[in-house]
């Protein structure tokens, strides 16, 4: 099995590890706030690549928004269902996600990334059909094209990549525009991010 597709198993099972081990000092905030700001009050976000739902989606949730999260692992969507009860929860492989709504906002936080090059290019149809016009996608990559094999609980940890250019020309073919990007960002744990809007 590759590494890549060993992710899905390896959350599954080190779920306990990774809830211990993941930290909560929302280093993400200025890019959930910048995606936040688009969403209308009160509205419904999917949070695909969810976890056991912290530290991401607490705080969306706290803000007042509506979260459905989905989630490859079930230990870790057990735990988001445990802690969020009043939220929708969902164990799903997020190349297979078709849920027959429309969100007002999307994100993919340090979620898209662990896909390969080849999985990651029909993910933004799959966005695209999850918004509402007008609605916000954040989605975080690598900073150029290519495949960087980390290491976790002994194992090897997979992430992947376009070419910033390639996911500029797969907003654009799907319907996006408004693109806010940042390679590497500083403030953020140096994270590459991405903000766009479905027109």
């Amino acid at each position: 099995m590759s590494a890549s597709e060993r992710i899905t198993g390896l959350y599954e099972d080190n779920a306990e590890a990774w809830d211990r081990s993941r930290g909560r000092d929302l280093r993400e905030k200025p890019w959930l706030d910048r995606f936040l700001a688009r969403v209308r009050s009160g509205g419904a976000i999917l949070d695909i690549g969810c976890g056991m739902g912290e530290p991401v989606a607490g705080y969306i949730i706290g803000r007042g928004y509506d979260v459905t999260g989905t989630d490859s692992s079930p230990s870790l969507i057990a735990m988001a269902r445990d802690r969020f009860p009043a939220h929708q929860w969902i164990a799903r492989d997020m190349r297979l996600l078709d849920l027959s709504r429309r969100f007002d906002g999307v994100l993919a936080w340090h979620s898209l990334f662990h896909l390969s090059p080849d999985d990651q290019r029909p993910m933004f149809a799959r966005f695209a059909a999850h918004l509402k016009p007008g609605a916000p996608l954040l989605f975080t990559s690598g900073p150029e094209h290519g495949e960087a094999i980390g290491a976790w609980m002994g194992e090897p940890l997979y992430h992947g990549s376009l070419a910033p250019e390639e996911y500029r020309g797969l907003l654009k073919a799907n319907g996006f525009g408004k693109v806010v990007h940042k390679a590497r960002d500083p403030d953020c744990g140096e994270a590459t991010a991405w903000l766009a809007v479905r027109a």
